[in-house]
């Protein structure tokens, strides 16, 4: 992570007053970075940092459990969703639409639970708008050639697919000075940490605010 960048987010830290409610951190990144294997890690080590579970239009598969995996929904009702101002954010995928539901996210801050929104660039955009105080996080490959060995390393999608995350991932990484912080991904135990140190969680690491 860059000096400046660590700067910033340890001078966040150090001005939060004492017995605030806890501020909402945002963790985003290009697909293959390793997203959803931190905040897993992190979950399995602190159930206490609450991960928002988001609300989709997609119908649910045989495994997935309304409200565990999704909060499932018609397209009605996300509209109703959207029109009353009820999500941080949405987006469109594949032809489904995805959003977090603005009112467990607050609950929980208001009760001083940390919480964690893994989300994509177009996400973390609309909830810097919705909620600024929130504490934006890019998570960044050690390097563009790793990072395309991840994703085409998958071989779980067509060459087409790829291509398309990769230019995304393009894009993604181009806004990484839009956020708060950025953590590199060279080890997924010391991302742990330096993410654990910027929620503010007891005993974590203070790799990331060095």
């Amino acid at each position: 992570m860059s000096n400046d960048s660590a700067a910033h987010a340890a001078s966040a830290e150090e001005e939060r007053p004492a017995g605030r409610e806890q501020r909402l951190t945002v963790l985003s990144g290009p697909s293959g970075v390793g997203k959803s294997t931190v905040v897993r890690e992190i979950r399995a080590l602190h159930p206490e940092v609450w991960l928002s579970v988001s609300v989709t239009t997609r119908a649910a598969r045989p495994a997935e459990t309304d409200g565990v995996e999704y909060h499932f929904t018609d397209d009605a009702g996300f509209d109703r969703m959207v029109a009353r101002g009820e999500l941080l954010e949405w987006a469109q995928f594949a032809g489904n639409r995805y959003g977090t539901p603005r009112a467990p996210v607050e609950e929980r801050l208001r009760r001083g639970q940390p919480v964690l929104l893994e989300i994509d660039l177009q996400g973390a955009r609309q909830v810097r708008e919705s909620m600024p105080d929130a504490l934006q996080v890019f998570l960044a490959p050690p390097s563009w050639e790793e990072l395309v060995r991840r994703l085409t390393g998958r071989g779980t999608e067509p060459p087409e697919v790829v291509q398309r995350r990769l230019d995304t991932a393009r894009v993604e990484l181009a806004a990484e000075k839009e956020f708060d912080a950025t953590l590199v991904n060279t080890s997924v135990r010391d991302v742990r940490e330096e993410l654990l140190a910027l929620i503010g969680i007891s005993g974590a690491g203070s790799a990331a605010l060095s």
